[in-house]
């Protein structure tokens, strides 16, 4: 799955039932409305020095020693962040399923230490995706791993289908490696569809440098399929609508 907005639009598009619920109730920690804005701001700022500490990490020549110092505040500062986790089926207190707000998503999520984080626009029918890869996502030396362009990608182009009216599941992605693709360097991606046919999409991107944006690094071609609303509950159902006796976890 691409973006899991994609899920809650096309759910919500046949099926007016599934639409996301947040139960409070008994739940000491629960986030209030009023609360949201400042937790949401939280998670920016951990998933910001966490993607932070992730780039120093894989860029570190410190001596052996320090990076044993390093390993042990790290282990330290893991402590409270895992005395309260939520489970597979809940939804992220900070998230806004309909609303487009993913905070842990490993492509544009502020909150997700995976995340470059892609930012993106939609300008006169086209999504545009930038974003700087550190080298955490080196494989060549020099480059992105080629199943990070795939990644980005494919998030890019589950934006365009969403911006289509259409959103849909990944269901094929036919990638062309033409060049690698720089790490420490301004990217934009580009993605539109293509092709509607019934509940199955076809949208097409490409991967290329801001300085060149006309010179394709990577093209893409992707195939998504909105689920029926009956194998949407069935694959969502618990995350859609969780058990009022089994609140998320959440901390103001």
């Amino acid at each position: 799955m691409d973006d899991s907005v994609n899920v809650a639009a096309s759910v919500a598009v046949g099926d007016s039932t599934a639409m996301p619920e947040r139960h409070t109730e008994g739940n000491e920690h629960a986030t209030s409305a009023l609360a949201l804005p400042a937790r949401r701001a939280a998670i920016e700022e951990l998933g910001e020095a966490l993607r932070t500490l992730g780039e120093k990490a894989v860029a570190t020549e410190a001596s052996t020693e320090a990076l044993r110092q390093a390993a042990a505040a790290i282990r330290a500062a893991t402590a409270p962040l895992a005395e309260y986790q939520r489970l597979r089926e809940q939804l992220p207190s900070g998230d806004d399923l309909l609303g487009g707000v993913r905070m842990y998503n490993p492509v544009t999520g502020t909150g997700s230490p995976l995340a470059p984080p892609v930012h993106v626009e939609f300008v006169d029918g086209l999504v545009i995706g930038t974003c700087t890869l550190g080298l955490a996502y080196e494989g060549p030396p020099m480059y992105a791993h080629g199943g990070v362009s795939a990644l980005l990608m494919d998030q890019i182009l589950g934006h365009a289908t969403m911006a289509s009216g259409h959103p849909g599941m990944t269901v094929g992605l036919v990638l062309r490696y033409r060049a690698p693709v720089p790490l420490q360097t301004p990217l934009r991606m580009t993605a539109t569809v293509t092709e509607v046919n019934g509940r199955k999409v076809t949208a097409q991107g490409s991967i290329a440098t801001a300085a060149e944006p006309d010179t394709a690094l990577v093209e893409v071609t992707g195939t998504f399929v909105a689920p029926r609303p009956e194998q949407a509950r069935r694959l969502f159902g618990a995350a859609l609508h969780p058990d009022a006796a089994n609140p998320a976890t959440a901390h103001d």
